[in-house]
């Protein structure tokens, strides 16, 4: 099963850190090129076993679970349903304090994934990792502006009541 990795280390507490990661409408869309809409269902608030729908930047829409929610340390998504070419797929967001750098976090965004249909796998998951991994590493660049942006922090701010 492919994986695909990206980090970076952001100028906020870890609480913060992931606090923007779970940023939703607009706010959200400030800083995440990955995604053109998204949404959670049935739910107002993130957490294990909430779904999420997004459709991403070229129009491919997904439906993800939480498997896990821990703030502020970590959380976990698999694919429920989504493109035809993946048969899985999943993800797992990890914060921590960055080490030797006070006031700092550090974001750890891994992914992997399996294609279909099986005879075509082992090229497209080939092709998966490269065009897996430029996204990701956009979608972590733009978290990091996000953790910096005066309107993303004073969201974050504002939802945990600061």
């Amino acid at each position: 099963m492919p994986v695909v990795e990206s980090r970076c280390v952001v100028p906020v507490d870890v609480d913060v850190a992931f606090a923007v990661s779970q940023t939703q409408g607009e706010v959200r869309k400030r800083w995440d090129p990955f995604i053109r809409r998204q949404h959670l269902i049935g739910a107002t608030v993130p957490g294990k076993g909430v779904r999420t729908y997004t459709v991403q930047r070229f129009g491919l829409a997904m439906e993800s679970e939480y498997v896990s929610y821990n703030p502020p340390s970590n959380v976990g998504m698999k694919m429920t349903k989504g493109s035809w070419f993946f048969e899985r797929m999943g993800g797992g967001w990890r914060f921590s304090a960055a080490e030797g750098q006070p006031g700092h976090a550090l974001a750890v965004w891994r992914y992997n994934f399996t294609c279909r249909p099986q005879w075509l796998a082992p090229i497209a998951e080939r092709i998966g990792v490269l065009v897996l991994q430029r996204d990701i590493d956009r979608r972590i660049a733009g978290f990091a502006r996000g953790c910096e942006d005066p309107v993303v922090l004073a969201a974050v701010a504002a939802d945990r009541g600061y």
